[in-house]
């Protein structure tokens, strides 16, 4: 009797790790998850502890094997999905990172932003890596690890350190140290690589102050990683895919023809476009990214990134005492009529696109006498909508027609009165795929298709079914009404 063969998919986020194991089918037979440990050592630092990270990888893995009494044997692959910009400095010799990872909310090298931007590098850089300058990319939270953490430049210019996004330290430990590798979707990020020349860029490297033996080999999002050793799962696997989060929840949307588009609503909230196999220029401070790179052919995106989306619903629980689980918000926000005026705007760690305001922070406007708890929850989840319609004018602005359907994933689809409100304010039916966890499932498509587990691209749209559809129902002038309101509050905020 023949065993059932899985790929093991990791998506190692922001708040917690997830292992799943997909059939031949991509059905999702097991999975595992684990919430991590946020540190917040200083007003807008965020840092993760990337030993207890590999700790929780190797939990989940195992323990989504062992619900389907699974082998490595019966794996035939493994991909990675992960947080990206997060950055880890570690020792070449023993695998030990030397500080706790900088995770890519943190907003520490801010003054380091604004010297770049007012030195007159904010073109070049622009140009050659498709991002803007904040301190929410990679490289200026590795200079900051260079240049705080003691002996790091000197152990650096020797050689001796590694430097890496989630995925590339996750592959190390994997191999064994054999591979120190990423993938074009992560290297984007990073705000070191060259989009048109598809490597590093030496120029910036040396603006940043940055070793070249540092930094990664770059591959493809599909190919050869090296392989997991024995004493990872019980066997050596392959690792054949890797890929940053949203561009596997792209993936995993099946939005791989120019003009598709998808949001995935987690920590954070991301809006994808696809734009074909150019890098297309952003007139309205979004960025230009690689959606996927197969076959040495990059594709690319616009995307839009929304710093704190489910956080602001763990706001409500932990830091106010509003709720008592994420779910009681659909049931509060569906028993009022409306926030009477309300506005929550959740820039704990500064706004994103198309603001990019590293120093705004958060604030609830229009309160009066009469508010109270439900409205500040209804608020919170109002502020998902009408940050993802900051996003599509934007992408409006930069040329993109208007889209037949927003497809969504991620936790916050789970709350139908938002999906419904969403659907609402931006005008544009909202899907809801089968797969609600599109991140993970983009990361095992990968890794199969490489190893003929699953089909090519052309197959992939067969895959995604649609599970509900939102439709707008929202008058329009209603609609325009409370989205001004918003635009007032962030106003407000950023003065």
């Amino acid at each position: 009797m023949s065993r059932t063969r899985y790929v093991l998919a990791i998506d190692q986020g922001t708040t917690s790790t997830r292992a799943v194991l997909f059939d031949d089918q991509g059905r999702p037979a097991a999975s595992s998850s684990r919430e991590l440990t946020q540190y917040y050592p200083g007003n807008g630092w965020v840092e993760h502890d990337a030993e207890e990270i590999w700790a929780s990888v190797l939990a989940v893995c195992r323990e989504a094997m062992l619900r389907v009494a699974a082998e490595a044997h019966d794996l035939v692959a493994i991909g990675v999905t992960n947080q990206r910009e997060t950055s880890v400095l570690w020792d070449r010799s023993t695998g030990t990172p030397l500080h706790r990872a900088i995770v890519w909310q943190d907003r520490r090298t801010a003054d380091h932003c604004r010297q770049l931007i007012d030195n007159g590098h904010e073109e070049r850089i622009r140009s050659a890596t498709g991002l803007v300058v904040d301190p929410y990319f990679s490289a200026t939270k590795l200079a900051w690890l260079l240049d705080q953490v003691p002996g790091a430049r000197a152990a650096a210019e020797r050689g001796e350190l590694a430097f890496g996004t989630i995925d590339c330290f996750l592959l190390w430990r994997l191999t064994a140290g054999r591979r120190h590798a990423t993938d074009a979707t992560n290297a984007s990020r990073t705000m070191l690589f060259n989009l048109h020349e598809q490597r590093w860029d030496d120029d910036l490297c040396a603006l940043f102050a940055i070793p070249r033996s540092l930094l990664p080999d770059i591959c493809d999002t599909a190919g050869d990683f090296g392989t997991a050793t024995a004493d990872v799962l019980g066997a050596e696997v392959p690792v054949t895919a890797m890929i940053g989060d949203q561009q596997a929840a792209l993936i995993g949307q099946a939005c791989v023809k120019p003009g598709m588009i998808k949001c995935t609503y987690g920590t954070g909230a991301f809006v994808l476009m696809h734009t074909g196999d150019r890098p297309v220029a952003s007139r309205n401070r979004l960025l230009t990214t690689v959606a996927y790179r197969l076959e040495g052919q990059p594709s690319f995106a616009l995307e839009g990134a929304i710093f704190n989306a489910g956080t602001a619903v763990q706001w409500l629980r932990d830091g106010l005492k509003l709720i008592a689980k994420p779910g009681d918000s659909e049931a509060i926000a569906a028993g009022i009529a409306s926030t009477r005026g309300v506005y929550l705007v959740p820039a704990f760690t500064g706004l994103g696109a198309p603001y990019w305001d590293s120093d705004a922070r958060g604030a609830v406007v229009g309160l009066t006498r009469d508010s109270g708890a439900a409205e500040v929850v209804r608020a919170a989840l109002e502020a998902v909508a009408y940050q993802t319609r900051d996003l599509l004018r934007a992408m409006a602005d930069d040329g993109a027609s208007e889209p037949a359907a927003l497809r969504v994933d991620g936790g916050m689809v789970a709350n139908t009165w938002l999906m419904q409100y969403l659907a609402d304010i931006i005008g544009v039916p909202v899907q809801v795929p089968e797969h609600r966890e599109n991140t993970v499932w983009g990361a095992a498509y990968l890794a199969g298709m490489e190893v003929g587990f699953y089909p090519e691209f052309d197959g992939l749209a067969e895959m995604w079914r649609d599970d509900c559809t939102y439709l707008p129902i929202m008058e329009r002038a209603d609609r325009d009404r409370l989205y001004g309101g918003w635009l007032k509050a962030v106003r407000q905020v950023r003065a």
